[in-house]
Parts: C-alpha cells; structure tokens; sequence
C-alpha cells in the first residue's frame, strides 16, 4: 500500500473509532470520511462496506494494543513495560465497550471479530511475563490466561479509571517476585 493509502486508512480507522464509539453503529460514513478527511470514496476502496470497517476498526485496536509490547519492552524494565500495558488494555476494553452496539452489527451479518482476540492478547501477555521472569521481576508461575482474565475482571469492574489504575497496582505488585 503507498504511504497515503495507509495515511488515508488509519486516519479511516480512527475516526471510526471515534464515531461508532460516540454515535453507534447509524453514524453515516460519509461523517466518518469527513472526519477522517478524506472522500466517500476513498472510504469504500479501503472498506465496501460498514460492517468491513466496524470491523477493521476493532481490529487494528486490537493491533495497536498487542503490537506494543516490543516498543515497551525496548523503552521500560519488564514490569513496568507490563503496567503500561495493562493500562492499555483498561483503555482498549473501554473502546471495545462504547463500540459494542456496532460490533454486534458484525455479528449480525455472520462475522466474529473477536475470532483472533484471546490468542492476540495471550500472546502478548506471555511475552510480557517471560521478560519479566526472565529479568527477574515477575513471578514465573504466573500464566497468562489467569493475567488476562484479572485484567477483564479490573476493566469490567472498575467504575472509575483511577480505581482500575489502582487495581492494575495491586495485580501488578501481586505478580512481583519475592525474594
């Protein structure tokens, strides 16, 4: 893809983000490609339909959430490269929450844009851990799937963001390891 395709793409992808985030899944995508800046038409050429770009936009969320973790791998120690994470995750959870009446749009027509989630977000958990472990600094009987789950049970039940950054304190300290 040339540069300004996939300039004209994300800026696609954020603003419908951002639209059926606010506005749900009737939002008129000739107010997402206004929003992004672009015409109708190059919105179509990236995405031919509405469920398409529900769905691609949940997705490269998804994208942007577990491809991280080299970058803070690379700029952080092991554990606080996973608290950051973690508070990514608090943020990615709240977008797939305000996007949910549209993501059901897509499972209405018979996708399932969750098929790839858990592996995803398993994947970059393990290697979270495993650097932490590694480093000394986590915990090595940690699992991820017990991480991932802590940390949907903390985004769901958490009723303010600052209370989820304290729970993600207390998840993060419970898997320090201990001398």
């Amino acid at each position: 893809m040339r540069a300004d395709a996939q300039r004209n793409r994300e800026r696609l992808l954020d603003a419908a983000v951002r639209a059926f985030s606010q506005d749900g899944p009737d939002v008129t995508l000739d107010a997402i490609a206004k929003d992004a800046g672009v015409g109708i038409g190059t919105l179509y050429r990236h995405f031919p339909t509405r469920e398409a770009l529900i769905e691609a936009a949940y997705r490269n969320e998804l994208a942007r959430l577990c491809d991280s973790v080299d970058d803070l791998l690379a700029g952080q120690p092991p554990d606080q490269a996973l608290r950051t994470w973690m508070d990514r995750f608090v943020d990615y959870m709240g977008t797939k929450r305000e996007m949910s009446d549209a993501l059901r749009v897509v499972i209405a027509a018979g996708v399932n844009p969750y098929a790839q989630s858990r592996d995803r977000l398993t994947t970059a958990i393990t290697a979270l851990l495993e650097a932490g472990v590694a480093a000394g600094v986590i915990r090595p009987d940690a699992q991820p799937g017990d991480v991932l789950i802590a940390l949907s049970g903390v985004s769901m039940a958490a009723g303010e963001r600052d209370q989820a950054g304290r729970l993600l304190d207390l998840l993060v300290d419970g898997l320090r390891y201990r001398t």
